[in-house]
């Protein structure tokens, strides 16, 4: 990931210099709410460009700045400081250039009309982009079939469930075909079959039609099937930026599960501090525990129990994914690099 040029970018989306500006750029976004010794930092100098086409995860625990991110992103309120663009265009200086190129779904907020049916609030929200919803009926209908509402798709929404809103909420968003769409918590509500239907739908968006996509959930296993990239918060910091990939195979492999004859006793403390272990157990074979593994030193680990005279019976790797890796990078105590700058940064070698 590289960052654009700074400039004024032009209404094509390229900046002065010839170069494309990034589908979405958060730059030095800071959030502050309150003043003094009361003021309450939200985001601290969040920084990322989500490149065209691409399908970019923004994750971290309730509390770490993600919806605030999302909403500073669409231009729903003001950062302290930092710049915030879509195709090189600001969305706070101009807001009605920048959303004819965005369609969002915000988990929580009244996305659709309760008054409307869901063909109704389709055909209304692509309007709202210059589409004609006669010639896209049948469109509207597939899409409307693969979230199970197309039985429904005359009934008012006001009668609906949570999760059916939800599902509504989001065909009206990709009924807009903007090439930019922002997803906030898109899964929640739908059951399995109508969640394996929208993360084929999401690749579609960026494979087959180039759109891009920015991501905000807590279904991990959504995020590691349909995402590109994932940026992870915590604290209001970014604390990775890096592909999927990448950051479940920061962990993979280095972490293992351990069996050794009998007790630990004092070796216990030693393999704590030195390997992160934990998760000890008593059963029928000795003690087992888990213990993370830097790279390159596993044979520490095992010439310390034999120096403890400790005799192991079983050794067996762990595979870490998504899930494991996003809470060891947002853990309070966790290992991650600091810069000069007081961006914290993990990257897989």
């Amino acid at each position: 990931m590289t960052d654009s040029t700074d400039g004024d970018a032009t209404d094509a989306g390229r900046f002065r210099d010839g170069t494309a500006a990034p589908a979405v750029a958060v730059r030095g976004l800071r959030k502050t709410y309150g003043s003094g010794d009361d003021g309450v930092v939200a985001v601290a100098d969040a920084s990322f460009t989500v490149e065209r086409g691409e399908v970019v995860g923004l994750l971290g625990p309730n509390g770490a700045g993600k919806t605030t991110t999302l909403k500073a992103a669409l231009g729903l309120l003001v950062p302290t400081e930092g710049r915030c663009e879509v195709f090189g265009t600001d969305v706070h200086e101009e807001t009605a250039a920048a959303y004819r190129h965005v369609g969002a779904m915000l988990e929580g907020a009244r996305n659709i009309y309760w008054r409307l049916t869901p063909r109704e609030n389709l055909s209304f929200f692509a309007s709202l982009q210059g589409i004609d919803p006669r010639t896209r009926r049948e469109d509207h209908d597939r899409l409307l079939e693969s979230l199970g509402l197309l039985d429904r798709a005359d009934d008012a929404v006001n009668d609906f469930s949570r999760g059916m809103k939800g599902k509504v909420a989001l065909a009206a968003t990709l009924a807009r075909e903007t090439p930019v769409v922002f997803l906030d918590e898109p899964t929640l509500g739908l059951d399995v079959e109508a969640t394996r239907d929208l993360r084929t739908r999401i690749r579609r968006l960026a494979e087959e039609e180039g759109r891009t996509v920015l991501l905000s959930s807590h279904d991990m296993d959504t995020v590691q099937a349909v995402c590109d990239r994932a940026v992870v918060m915590n604290e209001g910091r970014v604390v990775a930026d890096d592909a999927v990939e990448n950051l479940v195979g920061l962990f993979r492999t280095r972490e293992y599960e351990v069996t050794v004859a009998g007790t630990l006793e004092g070796a216990r403390r030693t393999l704590e501090s030195e390997f992160d272990a934990d998760g000890f157990l008593e059963t029928p074979d000795g003690t087992r525990f888990t213990a993370t593994v830097p790279e390159g030193r596993f044979y520490d680990l095992v010439d310390g129990l034999r120096d403890a005279e400790v005799e192991v019976v079983a050794v067996s790797t762990r595979e870490t994914d998504l899930e494991e890796a996003f809470l060891r990078l947002t853990r309070r105590d966790g290992r991650a690099d600091t810069s000069d700058d007081g961006r914290t940064e993990v990257r897989a070698e």
